[in-house]
C-alpha cells in the first residue's frame, strides 16, 4: 500500500466555508484537468481521473464533518484494490491549513514501482490545482517533493 500526503495553507475568513468548497468534489473537473469527472448520487461521488494514457475509475463514499473540519472518503468500488484518505482543515492566521492524506493500493504488485509514482503525482497535480482554483493565494508547506514533476505527463 502506499500513502502520501500534502499540506498546503490557503488564504480564507471562512474556514467552515472552505471546508464546504472542498467538499464540492463535483466543481473538481473544472478545477482540474486530469478530474475527467465527478458525478454525486448513490451515497457518494463516481471519480473519472485521467492517469498515464488512460482512465481511472471509482466510487467513493465521503464523510464531511463540519464540527472537525474534516472530510473522510473511501472507495467503494473501482479500479484500486483500495483507496481511502482524508482532508483535514485546521485554522491558523489568515487562513487555514489543509493537509490531505491518501493511501491506495492496485493491487498489481509487480507494476507498484512504476504505477506508484505517478499516481502520487497525479494526486497531489489535482489537490494543488483544485485549491489553487478555489483560493486566491494558496502555499504548499510539506509534501511539495512530487511537484517538481508536475509539468511532466502522467
Amino acid at each position: 500500500m502506499r500513502a502520501t500526503s500534502i499540506t498546503v495553507r490557503v488564504r480564507t475568513d471562512d474556514v467552515p466555508a472552505a471546508l464546504s468548497s472542498i467538499a464540492d468534489f463535483a466543481r473538481f473537473p473544472a478545477l482540474a484537468d486530469d478530474v475527467r469527472s465527478v458525478v454525486r448520487g448513490d451515497g457518494g461521488s463516481r471519480w473519472t481521473v485521467n492517469f498515464r494514457r488512460g482512465l481511472m475509475r471509482w466510487h467513493e463514499t465521503e464523510t464531511v464533518s463540519a464540527a472537525d473540519l474534516r472530510i473522510d472518503f473511501a472507495q467503494t468500488e473501482g479500479d484500486f484494490a483500495e483507496f481511502h484518505g482524508s482532508w483535514q482543515l485546521t485554522p491558523v492566521i489568515g487562513g487555514a491549513r489543509v493537509v490531505f492524506d491518501v493511501a491506495w493500493d492496485f493491487g498489481i504488485e509487480s507494476m507498484a514501482g512504476l504505477m506508484d509514482p505517478i499516481a502520487e503525482r497525479v494526486i497531489k497535480r489535482v489537490v494543488v490545482s483544485v485549491l489553487s482554483g478555489l483560493f486566491d493565494e494558496i502555499t504548499v508547506l510539506a509534501g511539495g517533493e512530487a511537484l517538481a514533476d508536475l509539468g511532466r505527463a502522467a
